[in-house]
């Protein structure tokens, strides 16, 4: 039986990331990147795929918290005999990656165990396990290479490695994994204590540079921590999420693999990093920006790997029976080969947002690629999509397409007029007036007295949310009223928001997800540009309340069983709710800095 989102706790070297249970148990690791193959997968299947328990042997109580500023777990298991706490890391990628876990007495004498399953190739592969003459255990699979070190005895048994061992108050007992590849000598042996020093040394001086946002600071801290978290170091690049095909509906197929980086999440992404105070993750999200999409403006992905990747293939794992039975399983995404136009807007916004602070270092290469964008964007903006939720029966002219469409063109004349570029400003802007008219013509609906999700239809849409906060319409027109009185109506479920209906609106899968947490958050977004502050206070509250005992959120929520849903944690999630943290603010309000002065009526 899987155990709910909310029992897990993410550690990470910025490189990839683990998942450790309430119970000491460490259920999923890829390894040595977050797109790798787990080593440890029982998230998606059972402890026969790889899982890595540390725990007391009998009943106890468990209580966990993150060391202040840090992403270092401790987890406290009382017992009738005493108290210990299994401290868990990864500290920052160095020579290699390591799981450090140390075993700290805290109250009389706890006895203990620890049983090891390592399967490679998500949780498909037994690797070979041998001890070498210094006690490290080393397992070794084709490419794959872990080594364990630890002054506690450890035994093979059922093709596991396990040892029961006791603690008493004040000792504190090391456990250290190391990943490396195979064809290379075992990595050096990496002191627990002095890497415990060096990691919380190196996320309390991350924290130090966080700026304070009023009442909301603890919860923002937390989200940036996480967002940190998902940051791959070497490249600059943000992974949506470090795990795969956690479902958004218990039991179905909407099971995705979310460790890649998708460019709808660019603007957001660097106004959270920005106004947090985080310059230097920000050029490095925008550098990446520019890499990913060097080449031919017309072969532009909405998502990529973490390198860079485009060819992301979409592929199913029989073998894992998937979350609570949710089935398939999938590595990589299909959705990289969609057309979905809101990605033009996204990326001209954020690269104007990046060019517009005078904390980024100008980039060399940006403006000609922009302008390439845009000449491939003039051709093709008038073709239906597959829309921001990547939908997979077919493309639709979906207004929220259009209306970054129209982002696109508003921001690149605004980078001629206001930062003195060269370009085709006139051109550009009868573009913009084009797709403006066209959008109020034909995406907005007069019977609902709303904006529609694509031309023509009846249909609601929590994206349409967006439209003032891009500047598209000044929120107090009617136009964004009715809509957001329209989404209230048919898409919000006791205070959350969905998507879109799946039931009377079929996407090519079956129905049913629960509410979408970045969505609500839009919603409260709204709310404050309206002047409805309280309502906006009181949404912001609801979704930081939805968050698990140590802060983290997945993408969605199932109102029904009370608890998250999705792939977790969730990238965008915290991403809005440090946006959302700051419009609640006094300074740097994303929705005012997005929508900027060019707010057309």
């Amino acid at each position: 039986m899987s155990r709910p989102l909310e029992d897990y706790a993410l550690i990470g070297d910025c490189q990839t990331a683990a998942l450790v249970a309430r119970d000491g148990s460490i259920d999923w690791l890829c390894w040595p990147s977050f797109d790798s193959g787990a080593c440890f997968a029982a998230l998606l299947g059972s402890p026969e795929n790889g899982r890595w328990l540390l725990a007391p042997q009998g009943p106890a109580r468990t209580s966990r918290r993150y060391r202040p500023d840090t992403l270092i777990l401790e987890t406290e298991f009382e017992t009738a005999e005493g108290a210990v706490a299994v401290i868990d890391f990864m500290p920052p990628r160095g020579h290699a990656s390591d799981v450090v876990r140390i075993v700290e007495g805290r109250r009389g004498r706890v006895e203990m165990c620890t049983e090891l399953v390592l399967r490679f190739d998500y949780g498909s592969i037994v690797p070979w396990v041998r001890r070498l003459e210094d006690g490290t255990l080393k397992a070794i699979a084709g490419p794959d290479m872990t080594v364990l070190r630890t002054p506690v005895p450890l035994r093979g048994e059922g093709l596991k490695t396990v040892a029961s061992f006791a603690v008493s108050a004040g000792e504190r007992v090391p456990f250290v994994l190391t990943y490396g590849p195979s064809h290379l000598r075992p990595p050096r042996e990496v002191d627990a204590e002095s890497a415990f020093a060096d990691t919380e040394r190196f996320w309390r001086r991350w924290t130090g540079r966080c700026k304070d946002a009023g009442l909301s600071t603890p919860i923002v801290r937390r989200s940036l921590i996480t967002l940190k978290a998902l940051t791959d170091t070497p490249t600059g690049a943000i992974v949506a999420a470090p795990t795969t095909s956690l479902p958004e509906a218990l039991g179905g197929p909407r099971n995705w693999d979310y460790r890649f980086c998708w460019l709808r999440d660019a603007t957001f992404t660097l106004l959270a990093l920005m106004n947090g105070g985080y310059y230097d993750e920000a050029a490095r999200w925008r550098d990446w920006l520019l890499r990913a999409l060097a080449g031919s403006a017309s072969q532009m992905q909405i998502m990529y790997g973490i390198r860079g990747e485009r060819r992301l293939p979409e592929f199913e794992l029989p073998w894992l029976q998937g979350y609570e039975g949710s089935r398939p399983v999938r590595v990589g995404n299909a959705a990289h080969e969609q057309l979905q136009l809101d990605v033009y807007g996204e990326v001209m916004d954020a690269l104007h947002i990046a060019r517009a602070s005078e904390r980024l270092p100008p980039d060399e290469v940006g403006w000609a690629l922009q302008r390439a964008l845009l000449d491939h964007l003039e051709t093709i903006w008038r073709a239906p999509d597959e829309g921001i939720w990547e939908v997979r029966n077919g493309r639709r002219q979906f207004t929220y397409s259009k209306v970054m469409a129209w982002v696109a063109f508003d921001r690149a004349v605004q980078a001629v007029e206001a930062s003195g570029l060269d370009g085709p400003a006139e051109r550009w802007r009868r573009v913009r007036d084009e797709i403006h008219d066209e959008v109020l013509r034909s995406g907005f609906n007069p019977t609902l007295g709303s904006f529609a999700q694509y031309y023509g239809s009846d249909h609601l849409d929590a994206s349409l949310l967006l439209i003032p906060l891009v500047g598209f319409l000044p929120p107090e027109d009617p136009r964004v009223a009715g809509t957001v009185a329209a989404i209230e109506q048919h898409l919000m479920y006791e205070g959350m928001v969905m998507r879109y209906d799946t039931e009377r609106n079929p996407d090519g899968l079956p129905a049913g997800e629960g509410v979408f947490i970045a969505c609500s958050l839009w919603l409260a977004d709204n709310y404050i540009l309206l002047g409805r502050r309280a309502e906006g206070r009181a949404m912001f509250d609801r979704i930081a309340g939805l968050a698990n005992d140590v802060g983290l959120l997945s993408e969605e929520y199932d109102l029904q069983r009370r608890r998250l849903l999705g792939n977790f944690p969730q990238a965008f999630s915290h991403i809005a709710l440090v946006n959302t943290a700051h419009n609640l603010g006094v300074h740097d309000k994303p929705a005012e800095q997005r929508a900027g002065a060019r707010v057309t009526a």
